[in-house]
């Protein structure tokens, strides 16, 4: 298949961001919109067919980058057979870390491990970092200098992207540091921040927070005043699920009152532990979890071949333990830097014959508009499953037979997931699988 600009790059409107007005949107990428999985791998696997020509004979440290470009670096080093790690933006217990930024991002901090980086660098010939979306180059130089002073011995760097928006002194750069370059498709940035611009911010913006779903008014989310955005929100039909609806025989109550896609607030009692179920049931939401056995974790370097077999069994324990039956249209949601496992059980549904979906939630705030042409027009604000302090995206949910979620956050995911299953509700989707550590 051939690439192109036209076929791929969506623009739209970062919000609050000074430092680049615009966002590409890729719409095969499977990060902030829906694609069936089998689009997404063969654009991923393309992309690796640029340098495998070239490094066959190479052993190659692939490092992808967070949060945009984990499952495009993973695919890639699966299909060159290569090392793989990945940057992130999480904190892991027990390492150090060589730090760097991104000067353009919402969440400029990146960081590699630096325990990892200390093994690869030893046995790898080179490292080929694979990103989404290359503009200026600078990001990567910046990793790369950080890398040179860290390691005496001389290392050979490439860069494989989706996306190349570097202008010609930008690649000249790379070209007389020696840094090969490589991409499936040239994009002209000249005119993006104009077209982002041209958008009025007049799209659904919804707070899927503390159990309720929020309809705000785009004005108001202009600022950083919460607690106005609150006040100004405007909401549907409400419902309480109260205690003592749901801890005694009034189960049936509780379930006329509420239905999937009205307001509903979930008192912290009710679904904290045995009562989760109980409380999802009583909204018309059936929610199952699944402890997936094993662990393998990109923040730290890995063996591909191992991977694959990790994500293999990710796969095997969701479809022996979840009850997807008849279901034939299927979204599968990764989180925030997981996506890889999420897009390969996707993959492996798709194959069955399902119409299946993947996408992921993200650190990314993005304007969202009414406009036909725009790529986003409904944004869903979550609290994270990794840190419930933090927010979280997702934009353009639909009604689906089931949701799978797939996350490697640990800890308390209470308000990380009843957000996501409050978002999910607002369009109706009442079957979803969780599938976590």
């Amino acid at each position: 298949m051939v690439y192109t600009e036209q076929a791929l790059v969506q623009v739209a409107r970062r919000e609050n961001n000074n430092k680049r007005k615009y966002l590409v949107i890729n719409r095969l990428q499977g990060k902030h919109i829906p694609v069936h999985p089998c689009e997404a791998l063969s654009m991923f696997r393309a992309l690796a067919d640029t340098v495998k020509d070239t490094y066959r004979h190479e052993r190659l440290l692939v490092i992808g980058f967070a949060e945009t470009a984990t499952a495009v670096g993973a695919a890639v080093a699966c299909a060159l057979d290569a090392d793989y790690m990945q940057t992130t933006r999480e904190l892991l217990p027990g390492v150090s870390y060589l730090y760097f930024s991104e000067e353009h991002s919402h969440a400029t901090e990146q960081k590699l491990v630096k325990e990892d980086m200390d093994r690869a660098v030893g046995t790898v010939d080179r490292i080929l970092f694979v990103e989404d979306e290359v503009t200026t180059g600078k990001t990567i130089l910046n990793i790369i200098g950080i890398l040179q002073k860290q390691y005496a011995k001389k290392i050979n760097f490439s860069v494989a992207s989706v996306l190349n928006g570097m202008d010609e002194s930008a690649r000249e750069a790379y070209n007389q540091s020696g840094i090969e370059l490589f991409w499936l498709v040239k994009t002209d940035h000249t005119a993006y921040t104009k077209l982002a611009e041209a958008y009025q911010e007049d799209g659904r913006y919804i707070v899927c927070k503390d159990g309720r779903a929020l309809l705000c008014k785009d004005s108001v989310l202009v600022g950083d005043n919460e607690g106005q955005a609150e006040k100004a929100c405007m909401s549907g039909s409400e419902c309480i699920w109260e205690d003592s609806i749901l801890a005694g025989d009034n189960e049936g109550q509780a379930g006329k009152a509420c239905v999937p896609g009205a307001e509903c607030i979930w008192k912290d009692s009710v679904l904290a532990g045995r009562n989760e179920e109980q409380a999802t049931k009583a909204c018309g939401i059936r929610l199952e979890r699944i402890r997936a056995q094993g662990r393998m974790d990109t923040r730290r370097l890995v063996d591909v071949t191992a991977y694959q077999q990790f994500c293999e069994s990710v796969y095997q324990q969701l479809v022996s333990q979840g009850s997807l039956g008849g279901a034939q249209r299927i979204l599968v949601l990764g989180t925030e830097e997981y996506m890889y496992p999420a897009l390969y059980a996707a993959a492996r549904l798709e194959a069955q014959g399902k119409e299946v979906w993947f996408h992921a939630t993200t650190r990314s705030p993005i304007a969202v508009s009414a406009q036909k042409d725009y790529p986003l027009h409904t944004r869903y604000e979550l609290y994270s499953f990794y840190d419930s302090a933090r927010t979280t995206y997702i934009y353009d949910l639909q009604k689906y037979d089931t949701v799978v979620i797939m996350t490697d956050a640990g800890g308390d995911m209470d308000k990380g997931i009843r957000s996501l299953v409050c978002a999910l509700a607002q369009c109706q989707n009442s079957h979803i699988i969780l599938v976590c550590p």
